[in-house]
């Protein structure tokens, strides 16, 4: 099947998930255009060098301050025809511009809105922002047609996605999410009284940013990871497992009604799951290495050891809850991380502090469940990591 040419807009474009993107696009600038870029306007250099090298007609930064220095950075690059524009507006402006795809690598809960904005535009949308699904809830899945418009870009989801095109939604008997198991596999509670920021910090796998890699130590990143599951292909928690890989090739599997067990296998190596976001249902050539078969390797898999590893069980009981459980769990999970990494919260006490949290806020969120509009998404959050940051300083 041949590739379709594509206008592509990238959220995030100067973070790991849009520097990786480019690169693919690069390499196939055939099959790609790219209509549009956003960022949060840190890196300015280095999203005037984007845009200069893909001639890119629109930017948008979130932060305002960072339009006069953005067009200085693209004069000096020659890109004077480059258009830019400023504002969380402006993004969600962009994301529902109408391309044929819509790369959302924005990190946090200001993901939601362009993620829906791009499906009511009726573009594909290539999804990196877990936030959209764990804290969107229905708001995100009443916007569009989970099965034909949502490409999942994490390598866990679009290992899924993948496995799932060996049989039909009715004969699938349960998602196995792998883990990598992070840096404290096989470590007991009592081993990890003493763990530091840097230690946190040290992934055996993946080079990931700080609140990610502090998530996938705790294991937090896999119970986000069974959220997301859940909503994106409609398989209830119970029948979601999570195994302990550490070798990080198999990247999650589908089991069928059968006894069938498919799984997605490669190197680790984010540009395979976000090509194949841009590209579905055709898969690009010149992406990612496979494995090599000839060399011997070794392949393990292991039970998740839920009484050293909390995280997961926690986001199962907030999905069965509700969609307001899953937004405060995210919510004051980032902020327990922040605290841990600056000294203030002790390690043992990221994901306690989390459930504290919760409890707390649970007669409200049973209440009404559902959320009625992005803004009360917002509001919730806001309040999440009041509650989260008076536990936090409570403990200290």
């Amino acid at each position: 099947m041949e590739a379709e040419h594509q206008r592509v807009i990238i959220l995030g474009s100067t973070g790991s998930i849009g520097t990786q993107a480019l690169d693919v696009i690069n390499r196939h600038r055939d099959r790609f255009e790219v209509a549009g870029l956003a960022a949060g306007g840190s890196h300015v250099e280095l999203l005037a060098e984007q845009a200069a090298s893909f001639h890119v007609p629109l930017v948008v930064v979130s932060n305002p301050q960072a339009e006069e220095p953005l067009r200085q950075a693209l004069d000096a690059k020659g890109a004077h025809a480059t258009q830019i524009r400023s504002g969380q507006d402006e993004v969600v402006a962009l994301a529902g511009a109408g391309a044929s795809v819509v790369l959302n690598g924005i990190t946090g809960s200001i993901g939601l809105e362009p993620s829906i904005a791009a499906l009511q535009a009726d573009s594909q949308l290539a999804l990196a922002n877990k936030e959209s699904v764990v804290a969107g809830g229905h708001l995100l899945f009443d916007a569009q047609t989970r099965e034909h418009q949502i490409n999942p870009v994490d390598s866990e989801h679009s290992a899924i996605w993948q496995s799932l095109r060996a049989g039909t939604h009715a004969e699938v008997s349960k998602l196995i999410v792998t883990a990598s198991g992070g840096p404290f596999r096989g470590w007991t509670r009592e081993q990890m009284e003493s763990v530091t920021p840097q230690q946190a910090l040290n992934h055996p796998t993946w080079n990931m940013g700080p609140v990610v890699t502090i998530n996938s130590s705790t294991l937090m990143n896999k119970g986000l990871e069974v959220i997301e599951a859940s909503r994106l292909f409609d398989v209830a928690a119970d029948n979601i497992e999570v195994t302990v890989h550490p070798q990080s090739i198999v990247h999650s599997m589908v089991e069928f009604c059968d006894g069938a067990t498919i799984s997605q296998a490669s190197p680790p190596d984010m540009r395979l799951p976000i090509a194949l976001g841009l590209s579905a249902p055709v898969r690009l050539d010149d992406v990612a290495r496979g494995c090599d078969w000839t060399k011997a390797s070794e392949w393990t898999f292991e039970p998740l050891d839920n009484d050293a590893f909390p995280a997961v069980n926690l986001a199962r009981q907030c999905l069965k809850a509700s969609e307001k459980h899953t937004t405060v769990l995210n919510a004051a999970n980032e902020q327990a991380v922040h605290a841990f990494l600056d000294g203030r919260l002790a390690y043992l006490d990221i994901v306690p502090s989390v459930a504290e949290t919760i409890e707390q806020m649970d007669a409200q969120l049973s209440a009404n469940p559902l959320f009625e509009s992005v803004a009360e998404v917002e509001e919730l959050e806001r309040e999440a990591r009041v509650r989260a940051n008076e536990i936090i300083a409570a403990k200290g």
